[in-house]
């Protein structure tokens, strides 16, 4: 049950404050979403932006309402929960929300807005002329659009920045005449959408679209309920309903549409200030759209890149990436005309390296971590993502089938057609990646990658953490263990010698290619002399190495 707001002082600026804001703008956005979408052209016309500030604030509702003690879809008791829920408790809350939550580049600079008006209305009073609601809210404006400016690497004008920058300066006026908080957010709501009605003629790609910008668009639904939270005043005038002139129904063509880079990342990372300062540099010169957000250790990273591995790298070196989303651009394109493509392939994947690999494959890559399960709602919004009309799923492992299966049956019932190959390991799922056709029909395509699954024998190094019986025999702690088919086949003392024995032993029933995955902490040695002794001892047979990133496991192998 969602939270029912409350009436508010107009200079009363609270938790419950916070909390009834957060439910409007929720409410808000899923008003405006499809219209949003409607006229996302910039930077992508992916017709996603109105999904992802939506996407971005229910996280943030989520977020707070846990911090005001209650489980998501409970009913709240706002007579207990108050008094237990500071002010600075609720903003924190509501922003980290939106950090972990963000979605696209969209839903990524509202995340930083949240952190500006966090860093201020949660922060340390300030001098008493400063302590005045209505003075602290412009404050609190004034540094989540400088913030959201310095997140974004090349700001550009006629967008959400733009609309930002005009609310802050409004409130920030009304502020300095001391308003009320709730003057305060009229204003810079009043602000926001004049600005935001001037942007067709800022950006070139919405003069040519003859729409506003999208991202500004849903920023004006946020300050809308803003205003209505503050003043109590119910219901807020609609945000600007997107279009600025009538968009013909047969558009020019964008340059934007067909240039750029194709696929979008985004990722959590956990890492220092000093190596998220690296990271922008390296990533800035991968691709473009590039935000960063957040801080105190934890960030919110989103790049559109050609090269999807790279930009997962390039988070591993800097710390600890993790809820990695990969998407490729055309998807998204096809999605945003309302053409679905005809065949996709999703792929669960124990690496962060891998999942780059899969994306540059054209699959939709779910990450998992060593001992963890993605949940099927996870596959389900993989296999939505894909947006195609046929979806050739891989689990990854025998332990992952029933999820797979699951999730499947979910797709079928929205009308995808989808089929499950029972890869049990990450080097099969290569494998059938490898003969994946999407223009033959999807029975044959399903066939063949089942096929070459099924004829690549999977092996896999881990280091044992105690004594154990095995089918191999004993195992110390710190043993090597070389698994074959998902079974122990040799204990060893070191990766090197290991991976030989599994090898001869996998290469014992023949084979023309040999798959190494290189674990993040296994130097490229060890792939360098397991390729020698596979030439010296098998001169047929090939020899390819990946480098499966965070997560993944020590050495995998695959023999075909």
């Amino acid at each position: 049950m969602p939270h029912e707001p409350q009436p508010q002082s107009p200079d009363e600026l609270d938790a419950e404050a916070v909390r009834t804001w957060s439910s409007l703008a929720l409410a808000a956005l899923g008003r405006a979403r499809e219209d949003i979408d409607a006229i996302n052209v910039y930077p992508v016309a992916d017709a996603d932006t109105g999904t992802n500030l939506y996407l971005t604030a229910e996280s943030a509702d989520r977020a707070l309402d846990e911090a005001f003690g209650k489980a998501s879809g409970s009913a709240p008791d706002v007579t207990d929960a108050t008094p237990r829920t500071s002010l600075a408790q609720a903003v924190r809350a509501y922003a980290y929300g939106a950090l972990v939550g963000a979605r696209g580049n969209s839903g990524t600079i509202l995340a930083q807005l949240l952190r500006g008006v966090a860093d201020v209305l949660g922060g340390e009073p300030g001098e008493p002329g400063e302590r005045e609601p209505g003075r602290l809210l412009a404050l609190a404006l004034t540094r989540a659009a400088e913030e959201a400016y310095g997140a974004v690497a090349h700001p550009v004008e006629g967008t959400m920045l733009t609309v930002a920058a005009a609310a802050a300066r409004a409130g920030e006026a009304a502020g300095s005449a001391a308003g009320t908080a709730a003057d305060v957010a009229r204003a810079a709501y009043d602000g926001a959408r004049a600005a935001l009605a001037e942007t067709p003629g800022q950006l070139a790609a919405l003069g040519r679209a003859g729409v506003v910008d999208a991202g500004g668009c849903g920023l004006v639904a946020v300050l809308g309920a803003l205003w209505q939270a503050l003043s109590g005043q119910a219901p807020a005038p609609e945000p600007v309903r997107g279009r600025a002139v009538p968009v013909p129904q047969t558009p020019e063509p964008c340059a934007q549409e067909d240039e750029g880079p194709a696929y979008e990342v985004v990722y959590l990372l956990e890492a220092t200030e000093a190596a998220v300062g690296e990271l922008r540099e390296r990533l800035d010169g991968l691709g473009d759209s590039l935000v960063v957000v957040g801080g105190e250790g934890l960030w919110n990273v989103h790049v559109h890149v050609d090269d999807p591995g790279a930009a997962v790298e390039a988070g591993v070196v800097a710390g600890r990436p993790y809820r990695i989303r990969i998407t490729h651009f055309g998807d998204e394109r096809r999605r945003a005309r309302g053409a679905r493509a005809q065949r996709a392939v999703v792929a669960v994947v124990p690496g962060e390296g891998l999942a780059g690999l899969c994306g540059e494959a054209g699959a939709t890559a779910v990450l998992v971590r060593p001992g963890q399960a993605p949940a099927v709602a996870d596959l389900v919004d993989a296999i939505r993502r894909a947006h195609a009309r046929e979806v050739v799923l891989l689990p990854g492992g025998a332990e992952l089938r029933a999820i797979a299966a699951a999730a499947a049956e979910r797709a079928r019932a929205d009308g995808v057609r989808v089929a499950v190959v029972p890869t049990r390991s990450a080097v099969q799922g290569l494998a059938a990646l490898a003969v994946h056709d999407p223009e033959g029909s999807f029975d044959e395509d399903v066939v063949a990658m089942t096929a070459a699954a099924g004829a690549t024998r999977y092996g896999e190094l881990a280091v044992a953490e105690r004594q154990s019986f095995t089918s191999a025999g004993i195992c110390q702690a710190g043993d090597v263990l070389g698994l074959i088919d998902g079974d122990v086949a040799v204990i060893g003392p070191s990766l090197a010698e290991t991976a030989v024995a599994v090898l001869e032993r996998m290469l014992g029933s023949g084979g023309e290619l040999v798959t190494l995955v290189l674990g993040p902490e296994v130097p490229d040695t060890l792939a360098e002399h397991l390729e020698a002794h596979v030439q010296h001892g098998h001169l047929a047979v090939d020899t390819v190495t990946y480098h499966g990133g965070r997560y993944s496991a020590p050495l995998l192998i695959g023999v075909e």
